[in-house]
């Protein structure tokens, strides 16, 4: 399954290395990342890591196709 996360602000470099399965697009004031995710542990772990680094998640996708 691929996912989209968007959140505010760009990610440094450090921050951007702590989700090596999603690639991070800047977008205007925010920051997309998009990747494969394996199942749905895999799902809430990267929410945490959203939360451990005080990313604030503004939205969460299912890509289809």
């Amino acid at each position: 399954m691929r996912y989209e996360f968007r959140v505010t602000g760009r990610l440094s470099p450090a921050v951007a290395e702590s989700f090596p399965e999603l690639e991070p697009v800047p977008a205007g004031e925010e920051t997309v990342l998009t990747g494969s995710v394996t199942d749905e542990a895999h799902l809430y772990g990267l929410l945490n890591r959203f939360q451990d680094l005080g990313l604030q998640l503004l939205e969460l996708r299912r890509l289809h196709g």
